[in-house]
Parts: structure tokens; C-alpha cells; sequence
């Protein structure tokens, strides 16, 4: 299109020239003589750039530039006089003035200044598109967007933000724990460790209890904010409202995700249900369950689930130290109290003080920490090493153990009564080889994930490699898958992955096993994810880890009939 310029000159020999130049090389030109006769012109049309002599008789070109870019941003503005002056060509560039050209003039001198402002507003056209359409995904969208800067100060925030999440603009400039009409900062934790590790994080379905309104389920992710030169300067925490699905869930007793936990299997509706029970519960609870079933997950889950998510969450491993050392961990010591004691320092029960303390491996603590840990239970109250004064802490205490408690106390090596005072509830970790039904669901979880750390494009996994997968016995439970598929994420070149970027014998196994037998399986695992889908097709495949076309082509060729 032809770009439209407007002239404003009060001599008219000026006026000709200019439109007879600007015409005879391909643009639409106008003119006006005086102010309110181009105010008109503009108004009526509009305009690329505009050429304006500074004085207009009574008026000047800028009061023409004042009162256009009252209503209007887009006209780029190139003044022109006889009477050059630096005050008034300062106060044209203030306003946002393109160029300032003196009389007499060049007519290459105009037909430079008229590319060089065209493609400027080019640029700047393109720019305001993209910040306009930006502004529009950004208000549009339902999950809570608010963007922090390296000191948790609201930079900026969408509308979705205030109904999730309480805020509202006065919340902008203002600390996040800080800011008016805010939740209660069950997020908080996370956009801290997104800031200090400068990575992604996120809460899967956790629940935020909001001031002086109804809970919502909510999943949280936290995400690393850089500038346009890389520089780290702040996190985006995107808050998705999943209440309503998870109501739905639980009405049909399909709970897929709680907290950071990933599953629907029956054992772990199990836990879900035990973990909604007790989570406003002051009870003591003991977890146990094989290495890498996710203990710490639903220690984390049972403390951000209930009241006492906005207190600190302490954790203790108890395998890590020996027993001089966990002691002064747990309960703190005093100046002098032993050799290198140079300062009264707080123990870990302190610093739980109206929130939750877990203790990790608790079968590995000796017998006289076992009777010191026992009246902390009971009476809630302790001393420093090398101290007399009691302190008395309102603690509530999750442990976990991969080993069995009862047989210890069969043998004489754990306290009868600390473990019945630590087993008031008792959860039990389904071990992965227990719960296969959840493979595929915990595999898109780590893509998802590791998508996300690691910068790929990873969309799903081969149908050999989730065979191989599926076949493994996985000993080291959840925990080992996450290590399986980060290693097949690093090694992977391209969108699925295969068995050969599976480590070690996963890939060989998978690699090795016949083409026969792999055939003679598939239809069996076909039928059974058919069956647990209600023979839905797209379920089917999610479960399976292909796409719903792979699940039509495989029922023609084994000849599998829907009932």
C-alpha cells in the first residue's frame, strides 16, 4: 500500500513542492495550510508521517504533535524550519518527534528522511502488533500469570491472577508474601527454589488456601525470567486452577496426580485418600516402602495439603550422620557443650517450630536417640545438648523407613514403644513393579518434566521402548525410572525416544528381544489397554504411549474387533 503523508506549511509554494516530490515517487501526498485544518485532515484520514513547519501563524507544529498523540501514536513526525532552534527541537524530540530538518531543503535530503521514517514506523508498527497481541494471550488466558523480579516484587500479572490467586494491581512493586488480597504463600517455596536454581519447578495439584475464601486444588510452575540478553532477572509463576477436575476425579475415584505424586492405580488412590484424611491432623505418621518409591513426596504433600503449609518444612536424614552429630542436628546445642561448639546453634525441632519436621530412615537411629526422639513425641519438648533449659516445640513429626520396623523390634534393635508412638497412621508405598497401570502416566510426567530442564522436544517414547519399560522389574521403583529417562533424554536425538537410547540392559534387553515374541505380546497389551479405556481409542493409546492412529492400525492387523 501507498504510504500516506500530510504536509503542513503555511507558504504555499511549499506545500506544492513537497506533494509534487512526494507523489512523483510513489507516495499519496496531502497538504494543509494552518492547525485546525490539518487537526481535520488527520482526523479524517490517516496518516504515515507528517512534515510540519514549526510555525503555523498563532499556533506551532508542536501543538499539532501534542494533540495527536493524545489520541494517536502511530503518525511518525518530521519538523521543518527557517528558524532553527534548540529549545524547540528538544521539546519536539520529547514528545516523540521522528526528525528535525532546517529550510531550504534538498529534495534527496526529503526522500531520505521519508524512507528512513517509514521503515522507523514499520518497525515500530510490527513491534506494537506484537506487544498488542502478546497483552491479549497474556489477559485471556485462565491460569494466574505473575511475572517477579529476583526480589519477589510483582513486575506484572493478569487478570486470571485475581481470581485464582487473590491479586490485583495494587499488588504490583510490592513483595509477593507482601502483597494485598494474596493467598496464604503455598507457592512460595517453589518460586524460591525456581530463583535459586534457575530452573523450573512445579507443584502438581497441591492445595492453596486462600485468605478468607474457599481452598482451590492448584498446579503451580515457577519458571526462570530472563532479558533480552540472557540475564537472569526474576521467575514467571503460572497457577493453573484444577479444583474442578480433581472434585471430578475423586467422584469417580480416579485421582491421576496429587501434589507431586503421578498415579491412578488403585494403591495409590490408597494413599490420596490417606493423605486427604490426615492432612489438617496433628497425628504422627510413619511412611515406609522401598528405595525411590516417593516417601519424601508424600511427607512434602501431607505438610503443603495442610494448615501448617505456611510454616517451615524440615528435613532430616537420619542414615546421613552418626549419633554425636544427629543428636546436635535434631535438638541443637549449646557454647562449649562439645569440642567445636563455638556458638549456641538451633536444632532442626527449633527451626520446625509450628510446622513439620521428617525424619528420613528412622530405623537407622541408635537406641539412645530412640528414647530422646520418644519423649519429644510424647511430651513435646526437649533440650539442647550441653543444656538443662526445656524447650517445648509444637512439631508435627512424618517418618519414613525402607526397612521393617516390626521385624527391629522383634529382634530388640527398635524401641516397641517409639514404634507404636511413630505408627499412629501408617502409610505403605506400592512399589513400581505394583502399580504398572501408572507407567505411561508417570512416563509423560518425566517428559513433561525433563522437557522443561533439559530444553528438548521430546513427545513421547517408541512402543518398543514403553514395551521395555513395562517388562522391567524396576527395584530401584520410581526413582530409577526418573534416572532411566533422563538418561534417554540426554542421549536423544530426536522426538521419540528408542530402546537404544535406553541405558544399559533395558536397551540391550529390548534390543534383543525377538521380533516373534514381541509380536505375540502386543496384542495382549493392546486388549488390555483397550479394556482399561472402555475401549476408548484415544485413552487407549495414551495409556500405551502412541498415538491413537498406531492403536486403529494395530487392531486391523491383529484383528482385534471392538464388542
Amino acid at each position: 500500500m501507498q504510504a500516506r503523508i500530510l504536509v503542513i506549511d503555511d507558504e504555499e509554494s511549499v506545500r506544492f513542492t513537497f506533494e509534487n516530490l512526494l507523489n512523483d515517487n510513489g507516495y499519496r501526498a496531502d497538504s494543509a495550510a494552518d492547525f485546525d485544518s490539518s487537526l481535520e485532515m488527520i482526523r479524517r484520514e490517516s496518516y504515515d508521517l507528517i512534515f510540519s513547519d514549526i510555525f503555523l501563524g498563532g499556533k506551532t507544529g508542536i501543538d499539532i504533535l501534542r494533540e495527536i498523540r493524545k489520541t494517536d501514536s502511530r503518525p511518525q513526525f518530521v519538523f521543518m524550519t527557517g528558524r532553527p532552534h534548540m529549545e524547540t527541537a528538544l521539546e519536539a524530540v520529547r514528545l516523540g518527534a521522528f526528525d528535525y530538518i532546517p529550510k531550504p531543503f534538498k529534495s534527496d535530503t526529503v526522500l531520505r528522511v521519508v524512507r528512513m521514517a517509514l521503515q522507523h514506523k514499520a518497525l515500530t508498527d510490527e513491534k506494537e502488533r506484537y506487544r498488542t497481541n502478546l497483552e491479549a494471550i497474556f489477559r485471556s488466558v485462565n491460569d494466574a500469570i505473575v511475572t517477579l523480579d529476583r526480589d519477589l516484587r510483582v513486575i506484572e500479572l493478569n487478570d486470571a491472577a485475581q481470581t485464582i490467586c487473590g491479586l490485583n494491581c495494587e499488588a504490583k512493586g510490592k513483595p509477593l508474601p507482601e502483597a494485598p488480597g494474596g493467598c496464604g504463600g503455598t507457592c512460595l517455596p517453589l518460586v524460591k527454589e525456581a530463583l535459586d536454581s534457575r530452573q523450573p519447578a512445579m507443584l502438581l495439584r497441591v492445595e492453596c488456601r486462600r485468605n478468607g475464601r474457599l481452598p482451590l486444588v492448584v498446579t503451580v510452575t515457577a519458571s526462570p525470567l530472563f532479558d533480552r540478553f540472557r540475564h537472569f532477572c526474576g521467575t514467571v509463576l503460572v497457577v493453573r486452577d484444577e479444583t474442578r477436575i480433581t472434585r471430578i476425579e475423586k467422584e469417580r475415584g480416579e485421582l491421576s496426580r496429587l501434589h507431586r505424586m503421578v498415579g491412578k492405580s488403585e494403591p495409590m488412590q490408597k494413599v490420596y485418600r490417606l493423605i486427604e484424611a490426615l492432612t489438617d491432623l496433628p497425628s504422627t505418621v510413619l511412611i515406609s516402602g522401598e528405595s525411590g518409591t516417593g516417601k519424601e513426596l508424600v511427607a512434602d504433600a501431607l505438610h503443603r495439603e495442610g494448615v501448617r503449609s505456611p510454616r517451615p518444612f524440615v528435613r532430616v536424614n537420619c542414615a546421613a550422620l552418626n549419633e554425636s552429630l544427629l543428636e546436635s542436628e535434631l535438638f541443637g546445642h549449646v557454647k562449649g557443650a562439645f569440642t567445636g561448639a563455638l556458638r549456641d546453634r538451633a536444632g532442626r525441632f527449633e527451626k520446625a517450630d509450628g510446622g513439620t519436621i521428617f525424619l528420613d530412615e528412622i530405623g537407622d537411629i541408635t537406641p539412645s536417640l530412640q528414647l530422646r526422639l520418644l519423649r519429644v513425641l510424647q511430651e513435646r519438648e526437649f533440650e539442647r545438648v550441653g543444656s538443662s533449659t526445656t524447650i517445648k516445640v509444637d512439631v508435627r513429626v512424618i517418618a519414613a523407613t525402607n526397612q521393617d520396623l516390626k521385624e527391629k523390634v522383634r529382634v530388640g534393635s527398635f524401641r516397641a514403644d517409639l514404634y507404636y508412638r511413630l505408627k499412629v497412621v501408617h502409610i505403605v508405598l506400592p512399589p513400581l513393579r505394583e502399580r504398572s497401570g501408572d507407567l505411561a502416566l508417570l512416563v509423560s510426567y518425566f517428559i513433561e518434566q525433563f522437557n522443561a530442564k533439559l530444553g528438548k522436544s521430546v513427545s513421547r517414547l517408541s512402543s518398543e521402548a514403553l514395551e521395555a519399560l513395562s517388562r522391567h522389574g524396576w527395584p530401584g521403583n520410581v526413582r530409577e525410572l526418573e534416572h532411566v529417562l533422563e538418561h534417554a533424554f540426554v542421549v536423544a536425538s530426536g522426538p521419540i525416544i528408542t530402546p537404544s537410547e535406553l541405558p544399559g540392559d533395558l536397551g540391550e534387553t529390548a534390543a534383543a528381544a525377538p521380533a516373534a515374541s514381541r509380536q505375540r505380546t502386543a496384542p495382549e497389551s493392546l486388549m488390555q489397554a483397550l479394556e482399561k479405556a472402555g475401549w476408548n481409542k484415544s485413552k487407549a493409546a495414551r495409556l500405551l504411549g502412541v498415538d491413537r492412529r498406531t492403536v486403529y492400525r494395530k487392531m486391523e492387523e491383529y484383528g482385534i474387533l471392538e464388542p
